[in-house]
């Protein structure tokens, strides 16, 4: 049996791990790939304060991302509903389409804060009135808003 050495990865290896990471390799695999290549270092105290220093900073950098999708969340939802202005025919239906773009655009000039339009589902608007939109702000938070179809 060979014995295994540990390495912290400094950039993603395919298959091995990612950036940070501590792993067991091969002795041979470390010392005649990883470590010339600058894909790993050899784990010492002092990699390894570096590596949980890391860990944390993300770790709050990914709870602040939650904390202000929450906030933009509260500040769609106050404001509740927005108004999309399009030329409509008889019988109350539009001509084109409700997209995505008209939403993002919408709460943009409502709001000031930019929103992905890619990030937007609703349904397929074809009439003049009233429809629920989900904005999703960030993995865990996602807002519902109400968006008014009106004629020009």
């Amino acid at each position: 049996m060979a014995k295994r050495v540990q390495v912290v990865l400094s950039q993603d290896v395919y298959k091995l791990g990612r950036d940070g990471d501590l792993v067991e390799v091969a002795p041979g695999y470390a010392r005649n790939f990883l470590l010339p290549q600058g894909l790993a270092q050899p784990v010492t105290r002092g990699v390894l304060k570096q590596v949980e220093f890391r860990r944390a900073r993300e770790a709050a950098r990914l709870v602040a991302e939650k904390e202000a999708a929450v906030a933009r969340k509260t500040a769609l939802e106050t404001i509740g509903r927005f108004v999309i202005k399009k030329q409509a025919g008889e019988g109350e239906s539009i001509f084109g389409t409700v997209t995505n773009g008209d939403v993002a655009e919408a709460i943009q000039v409502a709001t000031t804060q930019e929103v992905d339009r890619r990030e937007i589902t609703l349904p397929e608007i074809h009439k003049l009135g009233f429809y629920k939109v989900q904005v999703k702000l960030h993995a865990d938070v996602t807002a519902e808003v109400e968006i008014q179809v009106a004629a020009l």
